[in-house]
C-alpha cells in the first residue's frame, strides 16, 4: 500500500475517533496560554479563508491538509499548538505532527476554546 493511502488512512481513522469520542481539545486553554507566552508555536489548521476572516493572534495558518508540506513552517524544537473551528483537524493534524517525529503537539480544539 502507498504510503500516502497509509496516511489518508490514519488522518479519517483520527476523525472518526474523534467523532466518536469528542473533539474538545487536549490541553486547557490556560495551559495553551502559558505555552505560547512561553514561546510555543500556535497553528491554525484551518482553510486560509476561515483564517483571513479571523484567528487568535500570533497564529500561523498552515491549513492541515497541507501540514506535511510546510513542517519547514512549525518548528521541532518547541512546543506546537494547533486549532481549528471543531477540534477535528487539529486532532487530525496532531496525529500527523506527531507521527513526523514532534513530541511536544498540543491539540486546543476549538478556537472558541481560546
Amino acid at each position: 500500500m502507498p504510503w500516502w493511502m497509509v496516511a489518508v488512512l490514519i488522518v479519517l481513522a483520527v476523525i472518526v475517533l474523534g467523532r466518536l469520542f469528542g473533539s474538545s481539545g487536549d490541553v486547557e486553554p490556560a495551559r495553551a496560554r502559558e505555552l505560547v507566552q512561553n514561546g510555543a508555536t500556535l497553528v491554525d489548521v484551518r482553510s486560509p479563508g476561515e483564517f483571513s476572516s479571523g484567528h487568535i493572534d500570533g497564529a500561523i495558518n498552515v491549513p492541515v491538509g497541507d501540514i506535511e508540506r510546510h513542517l519547514d513552517r512549525i518548528p521541532k524544537d518547541k512546543p506546537v499548538i494547533l486549532y481549528c473551528a471543531s477540534g477535528m483537524r487539529s486532532s487530525a493534524a496532531a496525529a500527523t505532527l506527531k507521527g513526523k517525529g514532534y513530541t511536544e503537539v498540543f491539540n486546543l480544539g476549538p478556537m472558541s476554546r481560546w
